[in-house]
């Protein structure tokens, strides 16, 4: 760095009551490069501040009307990022920590030379940079902060309207196609019936989308309730609704002893419901289908997955897996609103962990996810 900041000159203000050194170190100043302003009186010196910003200050320590530290610390409440160098011909170290505690950046005892100076200038420069680039993106993230309240109000105004607005005319939809299909079946022919079957059946499936939309907005905003969570417990409840659920009694299910973690049991049961269900419906087309779930220890982390040995699917599309409404395998084939493994990687991210994927065609899939391990504090419990 030179005595150039963003292609203009350095700015520096110098405070001395000694009128023969602070004209030396004024002209000194101008000859490197930098552009020098100077004051006898620390008072003017913090008007001036108040209507011209600079980049550095150096003042001297030992003045009649103001000593050094005193102003440093006036300044700094005039400009947060000003950065200060207060020189001395009386240096000791207890004036040299006050001077620093003062918010100086360094201390340098006269008399001094220019090449003695130049490194302290220069880095006092970088600190500079530094802090006004700190402040900087704290403005930007403030303003980050703002768009993100404004965009979760709207996603709240929208939920609101996809919960009752889209919801009503859907139920009516579902409810009067029904009511004219019992009513008047003896008089439809084939053809007819099965168009009324086709609508009840959308407007059923059309509803698990709203329901699993709204549920997938809601969770960015739903707060965790972290506690104990006996993993291996919660996957056998798990499987056991499932198993009544899907009549998926014929898949043989292979539970290890999990580890216990810290996190949400509800969401984290949520996970398991979306991955053992997905395991259950790809492989029940399988002579004889098989589920796993199981665990490994790496690093900090405990890393459980689900497998199973069904229809699988094609790796290069294993990035798709996780968007929202995003499917591999057409409805017709195997049910589903392309929602659930968007709602486990979101759980799994807010639990500070990661998901991913393996599989082939025709050879079954394994879907890993990683959770911190408890720490040692929790294992008391």
């Amino acid at each position: 760095m030179s005595a150039v900041v963003s292609n203009v000159k350095a700015s520096v203000l110098i405070v001395d009551d000694e009128a023969a050194h602070l004209n030396a170190l004024h002209s000194t100043l101008q000859d490197a490069g930098y552009d020098a302003t100077s004051f006898r009186s620390p008072f003017l010196a913090l008007a001036a501040l108040r209507t011209h910003s600079v980049h550095l200050v150096i003042t001297d320590l030992k003045m009649p009307e103001l000593d050094g530290i005193s102003f440093l610390r006036a300044a700094q409440e005039i400009d947060r990022n000003l950065v200060g160098i207060v020189m001395t011909g009386h240096g000791t170290m207890d004036t040299a920590i006050e001077a620093m505690k003062a918010g100086a950046l360094d201390y340098i005892l006269k008399p001094f030379t220019l090449s003695a100076l130049t490194p302290v200038l220069l880095r006092a420069l970088e600190i500079r940079r530094l802090r006004t680039e700190v402040v900087q993106l704290q403005e930007r993230v403030s303003e980050h902060v703002v768009e993100l309240e404004a965009a979760n109000k709207e996603l709240e105004a929208f939920s609101h309207s996809v919960s009752h607005d889209l919801r009503a005319p859907l139920r009516a939809i579902s409810g009067f196609s029904t009511i004219l299909a019992e009513t008047y079946a003896a008089q439809l022919p084939d053809d007819a019936r099965q168009l009324f079957s086709r609508i009840t059946f959308n407007a059923e499936r059309m509803g698990e989308l709203i329901e699993h939309l709204l549920r997938f907005s809601h969770l960015s905003r739903q707060s965790l309730d972290k506690q104990r969570v006996e993993m291996a417990a919660l996957v056998q409840q798990v499987i056991a609704e499932l198993q009544k659920e899907q009549s998926a009694g014929h898949v043989e299910v292979h539970v290890d002893d999990l580890p216990d973690v810290i996190g949400d049991p509800f969401l984290l049961r949520q996970v398991f419901a979306n991955l053992l269900s997905n395991a259950f419906k790809f492989s029940r087309k399988k002579e004889q289908p098989r589920v796993v779930v199981s665990y490994r220890r790496q690093g900090k982390e405990n890393i459980y997955f689900v497998r199973d040995n069904g229809a699988g699917f094609d790796m290069r599309h294993a990035d798709n897996l996780f968007r929202v409404f995003h499917r591999l395998h057409h409805v017709a084939e195997f049910e589903g609103t392309g929602v659930g493994l968007s709602l486990a990687q979101r759980i799994i991210e807010r639990h500070g962990g990661r998901i991913w994927t393996e599989a082939a065609v025709d050879q079954g899939a394994t879907f890993y996810f990683s959770l911190p391990q408890r720490q040692q504090k929790a294992k008391a419990d």
